[in-house]
């Protein structure tokens, strides 16, 4: 099981983006595609507060999407949370 999860849409760029940084860091993650799933849409809006994809969770945790996780990657973040702890 991964530590990742990311939520995602058929036609998605910023999916794309998000899920190519995951791989040139070496980060596995699961990915859950939305499209046409009204029931995983609406919990995802009640539990992140957004209704945009990405939506990326890592150790269960939200940590938003695209521009987070670029944010995290950046201030070099992003691989000590996939850390194991």
């Amino acid at each position: 099981m991964s530590d990742v999860t990311i939520y995602t849409t058929t036609f998605c760029g910023y999916c794309v983006a998000a899920k190519r940084l995951l791989s040139k860091r070496g980060i596995p993650y699961a990915e859950i595609n939305v499209s046409g799933d009204d029931e995983a849409r609406a919990w995802l809006v009640q539990v992140t507060g957004q209704r945009t994809v990405p939506q990326i969770f890592i150790k269960g945790e939200s940590v938003g999407g695209y521009e987070e996780l670029t944010a995290l990657d950046r201030a070099g973040e992003l691989v000590k949370k996939v850390a194991p702890a």
